[in-house]
């Protein structure tokens, strides 16, 4: 195609034994990524503004809930989103709580956080310039365009280190 340059990017998918157990497990992988850059990341400038060698790009916390009558009958579900576990914690509690929703539902609101769901994206600057994207859910973790294996291969050596994402 004319005025097109080919670039060759890679895209890697790892799918855990068991999803990560709850948020506060998720939350210290995370935290421990962008704190301690276990990747070895460089910052860098981009439009005129510094940027972190690793930064949070998105993130998606879903808490799910199920509603049962007097028999144990499921009578309703629902989920909610938020962008922040903040959000997420607050969340729970509001919906726990809501005594109107609970009594249009006809039955008492119960807990599934097994079924809960977490997501963030970060972007992160490779030492040696390439940027990628390392994406962690609770039951995989991708890692998109990147090109140098040598990326994937940190990765994979760090996450040998990380029980939660055996």
């Amino acid at each position: 195609m004319a005025g097109f340059s080919q670039k060759i990017r890679q895209s890697a998918v790892r799918k855990f034994a068991r999803p990560i157990p709850d948020v506060k497990t998720f939350d210290g992988i995370i935290s421990e990524i962008v704190g301690k850059n276990p990747f070895g990341c460089a910052s860098y400038m981009g439009s005129g503004t510094h940027h972190p060698p690793v930064e949070k790009v998105r993130e998606m916390y879903t808490a799910k809930f199920v509603y049962l009558d007097g028999k144990g009958k499921r009578v309703g579900a629902g989920s909610e989103i938020y962008s922040t576990i903040a959000g997420y914690e607050a969340g729970i509690a509001a919906v726990m709580s809501n005594i109107a929703n609970i009594t249009a539902h006809g039955g008492t609101v119960v807990r599934d956080p097994v079924s809960d769901s977490f997501a963030v994206s970060l972007k992160c600057h490779d030492a040696g310039g390439e940027m990628y994207i390392f994406s962690l859910a609770r039951e995989r973790l991708t890692l998109s365009s990147y090109r140098d294996d040598a990326i994937r291969a940190r990765i994979e050596a760090w996450m040998g280190g990380v029980p939660a994402l055996l």
